[in-house]
């Protein structure tokens, strides 16, 4: 059993993992360090961190949908393709070691912050008028790659797939409700795999998962309230950040 101290220092950093999670994702970039920091071996805390961040993704899924930002129609679709995806990357993860995908996703994570900062007023406005074929091809294999990249690797799968949605025409507070339910999905998938297979600490994944429900709350009321203007910037925040932290751990 974890002492007060832990407890209390997974509790600050689940809140804040998830207030930015919630919006844009990457919340990994704190939750993840703040478990290794427990001292637990590396695929428990991934166990552990989809225990905790599951809770904070449903609250988050819940209150966008109910927001009518949401794209619900088309998540119906998406939704089951996500799960298989990230049950499909759990399978995989436990027997192959996913770092050889590091230096793809730190060029990928540049193009995505480097488009977005090119493009000022991206996202401000919806230009979406409905799924064509052709769109809806490309949202089902986003909803199966980056479901099957977050059950296997993880980092950026928020914001890769915020920023599919944006290619399509949705705005920020549209494409960030879209990619909470997808990554709602995932991360499902992956806690219910973790926890049947018991890699999975509840000592430290409840308590983390109830703040980040408060954050998801917090975070999410946030976003809709101001809308692009503080999505976008946060947006490219975390990019960057997560940019920085692939190659600090590639050089490491």
């Amino acid at each position: 059993m974890p002492d007060v101290y832990t407890i209390v220092f997974l509790v600050v950093m689940g809140f804040i993992a998830s207030f930015i999670d919630s919006v844009v994702g990457g919340g990994g970039l704190i939750s993840i360090p703040a478990l290794m920091w427990t001292g637990l071996p590396p695929l428990t805390v991934l166990g552990t961190n989809k225990a905790a961040a599951v809770m904070g993704a449903v609250t988050s899924f819940v209150s966008f949908m109910r927001s009518g930002r949401m794209d619900v129609s088309l998540i119906k679709k998406l939704f089951p393709l996500s799960f298989v995806g990230s049950a499909v990357g759990v399978f995989t993860v436990r027997m192959i070691p996913p770092d050889f995908l590091r230096p793809l996703v730190i060029v990928m994570l540049i193009a995505v912050a480097v488009y977005s900062v090119m493009k000022k007023d991206w996202g401000d406005k919806s230009s979406y008028r409905g799924m064509t074929k052709r769109n809806m091809i490309f949202c089902f294999l986003v909803a199966f790659v980056f479901g099957f990249y977050d059950g296997f690797f993880g980092p950026g799968t928020g914001s890769f797939i915020l920023f599919a949605f944006l290619l399509i025409g949705f705005d920020f507070i549209g494409a960030a409700a879209n990619a909470r339910a997808l990554n709602f999905a995932s991360n499902l998938a992956a806690f219910i795999l973790f926890t049947s297979l018991g890699i999975a600490n509840y000592w430290y994944a409840v308590p983390m998962g109830l703040a980040m429900v408060a954050g998801a709350i917090v975070g999410t009321k946030i976003a809709i309230t101001n809308g692009a203007k503080y999505v976008r910037p946060l947006f490219i925040a975390v990019t960057t950040i997560l940019i920085g932290k692939q190659i600090f751990d590639m050089i490491r």
